[in-house]
């Protein structure tokens, strides 16, 4: 999947780096004039010129912690030449300590800078570690869009790039024989191991979806994978994971199958009929199958043709804004009716940042079905 494309009907692009933004040249410039100033104004007051120079060590130090190496470098210098030049006229009985302190601005500022080459180095192996996690994400999911003889479904996926906040979200549209499969998840907890999971839960999905002929079936082939998975995690010593799932089955006809393993549920952009359009409680989901006295079940619902049916990740639902209040999903969809399929995941995304005030907690995964319509062909 190309990380660079914006989510507009296919692929989302993949999330900015996280680490904090350099300095501008500016800035740096800036204080090292503004503090030098300050400085020789209160000596000039206090008739301490030269004692009060030794304090601009401590602004090298203070640049290393965002600033680039050269950035520091130049602020050593800076600070290395002021210091020697308020000293230079001093008085014979205290030319050692004269010395002595500008030794120890120079060793100070040279710490200064090995600090920063150390923080850059280590930004720049984070970034790429996230980068390389997210890139992992998209190479389990295929590029919107997907199709099948029934189905045209685009969506976007937006992984956070932050090695503890990465998640598990994963989606598929299968053509089997006995019509489109549909499926979007989200692993339970953040990190590699929740990719690890989700890779289990997709690639049962990828096989059942086309060997089972029931939709309970393919579930039943689900939990078995996830409860796999779970044993080999507690041999490694890692946590046991569920999935919460929403599986479809769409035909021909205007019905359709689901089995809600505790997911968001989807929903209908169809005029007056605009949302939930399932009515029954959720099934337990995934890989906690044994802690309910009921069997998973199929609900039908229809699916007319001329309409959209959208499903999401919790990373949509539970995007919070600056106050708290979670993302209104169903109040904003009522307002999508007449947004091309194609054009709604570039919709959706642009409205769910402005909620957020551009920030993202969570992967995010969103697809947008539509019905094929009839007759045509590829």
């Amino acid at each position: 999947m190309d990380a660079s494309r914006e989510p507009s009907g296919s692929s989302a692009a993949g999330g900015e780096g996280r680490t904090a933004p350099p300095l501008r040249w500016s800035v740096v410039v800036f204080w090292l004039v503004l503090v030098t100033v300050v400085l020789a104004v209160i000596g000039v007051f206090l008739d301490r010129e030269t004692r009060l120079a030794p304090f601009l060590v401590v602004l090298p130090a203070l640049i290393a912690g965002r600033g680039s190496v050269r950035q520091t470098a130049v602020a050593s210098a800076w600070v290395t030449v002021m210091i020697a030049g308020a000293l230079f006229d001093t008085a014979e009985d205290t030319i050692g300590a004269a010395t002595a302190t500008v030794v120890f601005a120079v060793v100070f500022n040279g710490l200064s800078v090995a600090r920063a080459a150390q923080r850059v180095h280590s930004e720049r192996e984070i970034a790429r570690l996230r980068s390389a996690a997210a890139a992992l994400q998209r190479q389990l999911l295929r590029p919107f869009p997907l199709m099948t003889d029934q189905l045209i479904v685009h969506g976007l996926y937006q992984p956070v790039e932050e090695d503890s906040r990465v998640g598990g979200d994963v989606y598929e549209v299968v053509a089997s024989p006995y019509g489109s499969r549909v499926f979007i998840a989200d692993v339970q907890g953040k990190g590699l191991p929740a990719i690890s999971a989700a890779f289990s839960v997709l690639s049962a999905f990828r096989e059942a979806a086309i060997a089972e002929p029931t939709l309970t079936a393919v579930v039943d082939a689900l939990e078995d994978a996830v409860l796999r998975h779970n044993s080999f995690a507690a041999q490694a010593g890692e946590s046991e994971r569920f999935v919460t799932a929403l599986v479809l089955g769409i035909g021909s006809d205007t019905e359709v199958q689901a089995i809600n393993c505790g997911h968001v549920p989807p929903l209908l952009l169809h005029g007056d009929r605009d949302g939930p359009v399932l009515k029954g409680e959720p099934c337990v989901p995934l890989g906690l199958d044994a802690l309910s006295p009921e069997p998973r079940t199929v609900e039908w619902f229809s699916f007319p043709r001329g309409s959209t049916l959208l499903l999401c990740t919790d990373g949509v639902t539970e995007a919070r804004d600056p106050s708290g209040t979670f993302y209104p999903l169903e109040e904003r969809a009522a307002a999508w009716g007449d947004v091309r399929p194609g054009d709604l995941p570039a919709t959706v995304h642009r409205d769910l940042r402005r909620h957020a005030a551009g920030t993202q907690g969570d992967d995010t995964a969103l697809m947008v079905l539509r019905r094929r319509p009839v007759g045509e062909v590829d």
